[in-house]
């Protein structure tokens, strides 16, 4: 089996299919967001805003796709939509690679739309084009993992994910995504779910939240229930300071990928400290629609509030939580 590496030679243009490196006829491209997500939710014309502060459309964002690619992803693509229909219980029944190698593939096609930008902008300059090494190594990875959508590749004893879905009473024709691509982390909500993916911890991420999954496991969830777990996940995601590295053997009739042992050589713990302010800060984002102010959001700086939890540390019942109105 042969492996694409687009990170080699930075290969980052429309005649090259974005997953498997082969040429592409008359620039063929798809829509990083499925079209059906597009039309349900009218994101044809919605801003989505880059990383260079860009304002694209959910519309705008595409990938070069070579005819075989787009062959796998339109199996993927149509298993996903009729989960998606189904909900929660559609989602719950998917195999956990599916829902992976589906986000993996609308994040590292966001990613790839960000490195044709800044390639394009460093041309201009004197400086040329610089990436840290760091990221180099993740964004690498992910598009190996990835490949697994259109060769066999085999993850020998680990799953790269933490993923976290759970049912939430999402109000009707609620479409919410987010992302942080340098923690390969995210986010989904709407039909009657909530799902969040860690695309690159090694299941690292739903270890470290196990007593918070413990208390909401079987639960559902008000969407301001939701969007406080998200932050706790994207935060932790944040101060998971280990780089996975993996052992990847191509044979002639698939890839095998291992993982190194996360601790690796240091006895430093493998998330950083958790600072409550800090925390609260990517809450207030996370509730910006709930105009929650960080003031109030931290009014004693060491127990940030919470709608998921009671002051005794309870779950607290999505019937009963009552967030402030939004006008």
């Amino acid at each position: 089996m042969q492996l694409y590496q687009p990170f080699t030679q930075f290969t980052f243009d429309n005649k090259h299919c974005f997953l498997s490196g082969d040429k592409v006829i008359d620039t063929q491209k798809i829509t990083v967001f499925p079209q059906g997500l597009i039309q349900q939710y009218n994101l044809l014309d919605r801003p989505f805003k880059m990383l260079d502060e860009r304002m694209l459309s959910y519309a705008d964002i595409q990938i070069p796709v070579c005819a075989t690619t787009l062959s796998c992803l339109d199996a993927l693509e149509n298993k996903m939509e009729t989960a998606l229909k189904q909900g929660y219980d559609g989602l719950k029944a998917m195999p956990e690679m599916l829902l992976f190698q589906w986000a993996g593939k609308i994040v590292y096609g966001i990613i790839f739309n960000e490195l044709q930008a800044a390639i394009k902008q460093n041309h201009a300059s004197a400086d040329g084009f610089n990436m840290s090494q760091g990221l180099i190594h993740k964004f690498a990875h992910l598009h190996t993992m990835l490949q697994s959508i259109i060769q066999p590749v085999t993850f020998e004893d680990f799953t790269p994910w933490s993923i976290f879905l759970y049912r939430v009473k999402n109000p009707a024709n609620e479409f919410t995504y987010r992302d942080e691509i340098n923690t390969l982390t995210f986010s989904l909500r709407m039909n009657d779910f909530g799902l969040v993916i860690n695309l690159q911890d090694n299941g690292l991420n739903h270890l470290y939240h196990q007593a918070v999954l413990d208390k909401i496991k079987g639960k559902t969830l008000h969407p301001i229930q939701f969007e406080e777990l998200s932050a706790r996940v994207f935060y932790s995601a944040y101060l998971f300071n280990r780089l996975p590295q993996y052992h990847i053997i191509p044979t002639a009739t698939q890839v095998f990928m291992s993982a190194m042992p996360v601790r690796g050589m240091s006895n430093k713990p493998i998330f950083d400290d958790w600072q409550a302010k800090t925390y609260a800060q990517v809450l207030e984002n996370f509730w910006k629609r709930w105009q929650i102010l960080l003031l109030q959001i931290i009014k004693n700086p060491q127990q940030p509030i919470s709608y998921l939890f009671d002051a005794d540390g309870d779950f607290v019942d999505c019937d009963t939580v009552q967030p402030p109105m939004v006008l």
